[in-house]
């Protein structure tokens, strides 16, 4: 039989649950006599829990609300998304920043050895939302598995998409931008610095261990947000085109949307592939980088870029 406190929590985390709860229901579901619930009533209300006996044929128990938040139980999948939300919430919003990290801290406190060291491996990665908006969804056992190579050190076999093969790579840093999950890795097969999307990469982990490098920039955000090679490919919309730049990838890299593809072509060009809900949509995106365009496609993105300029033309 449940011990009196952990018979408390449940019985806390059921009136929490409903508007009114009947006492015989209550003992139902707790498997315990109504004397007993009773008995456990006060023992929440002794715990200052705003408690109160609803009177009459229908009545029971609420729970009103109080001065000091409930425990909250969570399995560990809930505990890992709750840390990880708090690591990438808006920052921006509210001004929230310190109130996240001492939440996080609270959270981290109370998990178990095992989950707080996988919590761990991720928080221990420089963890920054740069761009705070919906993205596609993770694998969190992938996500954990990166974490961790990254927290021990240790190499990663990787299959990136439309390469062919597998690499090793020295996981350095895991970065949020555009609300997607980034990997600032060393790739020992080419011997160059390269940004990986996480949800696109099949990983592999090994025990070999790495030396930390010279990072490649003062600000990972930045060196993810300039590289014109990050594994993305376009979002999903409607209407899909491209145009070849006269502005170098990396320029292009930093403002372009998030799920659009930046192609370097030499130091001064680069072909830009974006979406939105519609041409003129595409055409406006396009405007907003103020360069000359050129192999624009497909026609339908030609023929809103035409519509456009005779349309700002009469202004």
């Amino acid at each position: 039989m449940a011990t009196t406190s952990q018979r408390a929590l449940r019985l806390l985390s059921l009136l929490g649950t409903r508007r009114q709860w009947p006492l015989r229901e209550l003992a139902d579901r707790l498997g315990v006599s109504e004397r007993t619930v009773r008995r456990d009533i006060e023992t929440l209300r002794r715990l200052d829990y705003p408690i109160t006996t609803v009177h009459g044929p229908y009545g029971g128990y609420s729970l009103g609300a109080g001065h000091a938040l409930l425990p909250l139980q969570f399995d560990e999948d809930q505990a890992l998304a709750v840390a990880v939300a708090l690591q990438t919430a808006p920052s921006t919003v509210f001004g929230l920043g310190d109130d996240a990290a001492r939440a996080l801290a609270v959270l981290e406190q109370v998990m178990p050895a095992r989950l707080r060291a996988s919590m761990g491996s991720l928080r221990l990665t420089r963890l920054q939302n740069y761009w705070e908006f919906p993205g596609p969804p993770i694998d969190p056992d992938a996500l954990t598995a990166v974490g961790a190579a990254v927290r021990r050190r240790h190499v990663l076999v990787v299959e990136p998409p439309g390469v062919g093969g597998t690499r090793r790579i020295e996981p350095h840093h895991l970065v949020v931008w555009a609300a997607r999950w980034y990997l600032v890795a060393y790739d020992l097969t080419e011997g160059a610095w390269r940004v990986h999307r996480v949800d696109r990469l099949r990983v592999r982990p090994t025990t070999h261990g790495f030396a930390d490098r010279q990072l490649p920039a003062d600000s990972l955000a930045q060196f993810v947000m300039s590289s014109h090679d990050r594994g993305d490919t376009p979002a999903e919309w409607p209407c899909t085109g491209s145009a070849r730049l006269d502005l170098p990838a990396a320029v292009v890299a930093r403002w372009a949307p998030g799920g659009s593809v930046i192609e370097h072509l030499d130091p001064g060009h680069c072909r830009l592939t974006l979406g939105a809900w519609s041409w003129a949509g595409v055409a406006g995106l396009l405007a907003t980088f103020d360069a000359d365009l050129a192999e624009v496609r497909p026609p339908e993105l030609v023929d809103a870029c035409r519509r456009l300029a005779r349309r700002w033309g009469g202004i």
